[in-house]
């Protein structure tokens, strides 16, 4: 058996679930109750369609890796982790995650995303594209929500030829405009994204809950939400610093056309790389951490003499 950083109590692991699906139904009520009535909302309906999760997924909690539960027999905690049953040597069923059969199903994937993370934690952050990315999504062309420009077509086009472009995420870009494309200053690729991924970027930061997601049973339930407030807070700022008029919203424009808005965008923008980059590494140990524990299991590890 694994020997496991932590073993959870029963009492332990079930007032963590309740606590972690209480505070999902918190996070996520005011999502729940429009999508009832049929209402969009132009800056939260983003975490639930672009990010595929829903209130319900996002409410199953997780140990993480390296924390075992111990449980009745038969009592298969309702995690969406990959457990397996094993006991803790007093003869008290336990159950871990299956390290093998997450390998061997999710491996691959782990890997990537390990690549990407690692790389961008490294990389000097960047704060001097000023939110143009939205701007560039509606350049010369229709723009994507229906809310009004606040500066209209003319002057939303004039900001962006006043502006020098300089999206580095590559989801970002993929949405400018056919007009927009040539003016970024570099063309960031899906095969070149571990490569220009740079932790100042707000997309970057907000995708932390994308890779926290398809870690999935690695990713202890607390960590998760982190990243999901995160890009909760990041959304806010990307679409109050976009052209769109959001005020009947009840939201307050960063003003980017101007110098006063720049600085509260960059503000803003190095608060969230900072705190993108300590939920990063946080991602990256734990992936180094499953990676060495499967090693050792499998029997790929170093060779002990004696």
């Amino acid at each position: 058996m694994q020997e496991s950083k932590v073993v959870l109590e029963p009492d332990v692991w079930r007032a963590e679930q309740a606590k972690h699906a209480s505070t999902v139904a918190e996070l996520t009520a005011g999502h729940r109750e429009r999508r009832s009535r049929g209402e969009r909302h132009p800056v939260w309906d983003f975490m639930f369609s672009y990010y595929p999760v829903t209130p319900g997924k996002l409410g199953r909690w997780n140990p993480g890796f390296g924390v075992s539960l111990v449980a009745d027999a038969g009592d298969r905690p309702g995690t969406s982790g990959s457990l397996r049953e094993s006991d803790d040597g007093l003869g008290r069923p336990l159950w871990e995650l299956d390290t093998a059969a997450l390998m061997a199903r999710r491996g691959d994937s782990f890997r990537y995303i390990h690549r990407l993370l690692a790389a961008t934690l490294e990389h000097t952050p960047r704060f001097s594209c000023f939110g143009m990315h939205e701007w560039a999504m509606v350049y010369r062309d229709t723009p994507r929500h229906p809310e009004p420009l606040r500066l209209g077509r003319a002057g939303t086009d004039a900001v962006v030829e006043d502006s020098t472009l300089r999206c580095t995420h590559i989801d970002a870009f993929r949405f400018f405009t056919d007009a927009a494309v040539p003016r970024n200053t570099l063309q960031p690729t899906r095969a070149t994204q571990a490569d220009m991924e740079q932790p100042g970027c707000l997309h970057a930061t907000m995708d932390l809950y994308k890779w926290a997601t398809k870690l999935g049973p690695l990713v202890p339930g607390e960590l998760w939400l982190e990243t999901f407030r995160l890009a909760c807070d990041v959304r806010r700022t990307d679409m109050e610093a976009s052209p769109y008029d959001l005020s009947n919203w009840g939201f307050t424009p960063v003003e980017v056309e101007t110098p006063e808005g720049r600085t509260e965008y960059v503000r803003r923008q190095r608060d969230f790389a900072a705190r993108g980059q300590v939920l990063r590494r946080a991602l990256v140990d734990l992936i180094d951490d499953f990676f060495r524990t499967e090693r050792t299991e499998s029997g790929h590890g170093t060779a002990q003499c004696g």
